[in-house]
Order: C-alpha cells, then structure tokens, then sequence
C-alpha cells in the first residue's frame, strides 16, 4: 500500500471515529457509561480492522494462490462484532432493586458505532452518515416520545 493509500486509510479512520463520536456525545451527554471517547475507539478500531483485512487479502492474493489460503471477510466482521459485544456486555449492570437491567441502550449502541466503524472501512460512507443520524434519532427523538409518553401514563 502507497503511502498516499495510507493516507487516504487514515482519513477513513477519522471519519469513522468522528461518526463514532457523534453516536458517543449522546451517550456521554446524558451521563451514561461508554460514552464519546470509547464509542470513537470503537468506530475507528472497527474501521482499522476492515481494512486491514482488505489489504491482507490483496497481500495474500499476491503471495499465495487461492488453494493455499481461503479467507472468508465475513469472518473479520463477525469477530468484531463478538469482540464489541463483549464490551457492550461489560456496560450492562443489574440494578440492586435486581428487577430492572440498566445500559442496555448503551451496549447497543456501541454495536452501532462498531457497524460504522465497518460502514467505513468498506468505504460505504454515505452509509455510515445515515447509520450515524438513525442512531442519533432513536437515542434523542424517542427518548422525548418515550418520556412524553410515559409523563401522561403517570398522571392517569
């Protein structure tokens, strides 16, 4: 890979952390755990990896023939999204009250930031923008619809 492909590889990080932090400001803005910065980490690492994978593939192409290697890119995908669901795993606490379970939402949306961050890597950017305003939609607008809804439940 050409330095200037590196180059182009390291704006393709950046995109995906700064689509990470747009899901992560949300989260960190209402207190939550995994918040901007570990929803950055996400995105890019997810990002580096795809296309490292990418690059591996041409490499081995290179240097082997298909009989020797077969690499499956699906594979890549779905250890990162094992690996992410791991993390997010780690964010979900059971409350004392042992009745309620508290940041799912968060631990979903660190599997969001982990699609972006693939979104990204395969260069499907206009993907990963809608990707990243939905995530911004379900967190915000249906909070308020939920909040709304549920302050009119009470005072019935």
């Amino acid at each position: 890979m050409s330095y200037i492909d590196q180059l182009w590889s390291l704006l393709d990080v950046l995109i995906a952390a700064v689509l990470g932090g747009v899901i992560g400001f949300e989260r960190e803005s209402k207190g939550k755990p995994a918040g901007l910065r570990t929803n950055m980490v996400i995105a890019a690492s997810a990002a580096i990896i795809v296309m490292l994978s990418r690059q591996l593939l041409v490499d081995f192409d290179l240097h082997f023939t298909r009989d020797v290697i077969k690499a499956d890119p699906v594979r890549i995908i779905q250890s990162i999204v094992i690996g992410v669901s791991f993390i997010g795993a780690g964010t979900v606490i059971k409350s004392e009250s042992k009745e309620a379970v508290k940041y799912l939402t968060t631990a979903a949306t660190i599997l969001l930031s982990a699609c972006l961050g693939i979104c990204v890597g395969m260069k499907l950017y206009v993907f990963a923008v809608g990707v990243a305003l939905l995530g911004l939609v379900i967190n915000y607008v249906f909070r308020w619809i939920y909040r709304k809804y549920k302050h009119r439940n009470d005072k019935d």
